[in-house]
C-alpha cells in the first residue's frame, strides 16, 4: 500500500495553533481566540475531529460497557491473534500497529463493546481505530466518538472567524484515518466524510485499503465547495504539521508513554499539562 506524496513544501505554509486543552463542553471558540494575529485571507483552517467531539461532548465511558461473547470474540481472538499474528503481518499493516494488536489488554473486550451497540459489525471487525472513536486525548476510560453536525460546526467557525478578524477562511474538520484510492475511488472506513468520499465502509475499506493508495486524513466537513484534490493536499499538509508540532498521542498507547500511566490513569489535570495543536493554518503561496 503506497502512501500519496505530499505537493513541495514550497507550495504551502503551514502555522500551528496552539492552545490548552479543550475539556468537555467547552466552546471550541478558544480555537479562534488562538488563531486571531495569525490568519489571512484564503487561508485554509483544519481542525483535528477530537476537540471538536470534546467540546460537544461527544465522550463515553467504555467501562459502562459490560462485553459480550461478540466483544469476547473480536477483542481476544479476531483482533489479538488472528490479525496481531497472522492478517496484519501479511497485508503489511504497520509494525507499530501490529506489535499494539498483539499485546491488546482485557480492556479491549469493552471497547469492541462499545463499537458494536454504536455502529455495527462492519465496524467492530475492523482490528484498531474503528468508526473514527479515539481512545486518546481523553482520561480514563473514556473515548471520544466522532463530532456531529460537522457541516453546521465549519460554517459557524468560518463566520466567527470573519466577525473577529474580518478574514475569509476555508475551515476544514478532518480525522487521521486514512482516506483510500483505488480504481479511481476515494473511500474511507470511517462512518461519515465529505460527499466526494464514499464512507461508511468499515472492514471493507480497510481490506480493499491494503492495495489502494493512501491520500491522506480524510476530512469530514468542508466550509465551501471546492475541489477534492485540494482540500486532500491541504489536509495532508496540515496533518504532517500537526506530528512535528505536538506531543504525539495519535493512540492511547503513545498517551500512556507520555504520561507513564495506565490504561485508565489518565487524568484532565495531565492532559492541561502538555501543549495541544488542534488546528493548522494552511496558506497556499
Amino acid at each position: 500500500m503506497k502512501k500519496a506524496i505530499p505537493t513541495s513544501p514550497k507550495s504551502y505554509k503551514t502555522i500551528p495553533i496552539h492552545t490548552n486543552y479543550i475539556h468537555p463542553n467547552q466552546p471550541y471558540d478558544i480555537i479562534i481566540e488562538a488563531l486571531e494575529y495569525n490568519v489571512e485571507d484564503n487561508d485554509f483552517l483544519v481542525i483535528s475531529e477530537t476537540p471538536i467531539a470534546i467540546s460537544q461532548g461527544r465522550i463515553v465511558d467504555e467501562s459502562k460497557f459490560k462485553p459480550s461473547w461478540r466483544a469476547y470474540l473480536l477483542a481476544d481472538w479476531w483482533s489479538k491473534y488472528l490479525w496481531g499474528y497472522i492478517l496484519g503481518p501479511l497485508l503489511g499493516m504497520k509494525r507499530r500497529t501490529v506489535k499494539n494488536l498483539k499485546k491488546l489488554p482485557t480492556e479491549a473486550r469493552s471497547h469492541k463493546e462499545l463499537i458494536l451497540r454504536y455502529y455495527g459489525w462492519k465496524h467492530a471487525l475492523k482490528p484498531a481505530s474503528e468508526a473514527g472513536v479515539d481512545l486518546s486525548n481523553v482520561p480514563g476510560t473514556y473515548v471520544s466518538l466522532l463530532p456531529e453536525q460537522t457541516d453546521e460546526v465549519v460554517e459557524d467557525i468560518m463566520a466567527k472567524i470573519y466577525a473577529r478578524t474580518g478574514k475569509k477562511v476555508t475551515v476544514i474538520i478532518i480525522d487521521t484515518d486514512a482516506t483510500y484510492r483505488f480504481a479511481g475511488v476515494n473511500f474511507t472506513s470511517l462512518p461519515y466524510a465529505i460527499p466526494e468520499i464514499k464512507s461508511n465502509l468499515g472492514i471493507f475499506a480497510y481490506l480493499l485499503g491494503r492495495i489502494g493508495t493512501i491520500q491522506g486524513p480524510t476530512p469530514l466537513a468542508v466550509s465551501r465547495v471546492m475541489n477534492l484534490e485540494t482540500i486532500l493536499q491541504v489536509s495532508l499538509m496540515a496533518e504532517e504539521c500537526q506530528k512535528k508540532n505536538e506531543i504525539t498521542m495519535e493512540t492511547i498507547y503513545d498517551m500512556i508513554q507520555t504520561f507513564k500511566e495506565g490504561f485508565s490513569g489518565v487524568t484532565v489535570e495531565m492532559l492541561d499539562s502538555v501543549p495541544h495543536t488542534p488546528a493548522v493554518i494552511v496558506r497556499m503561496l
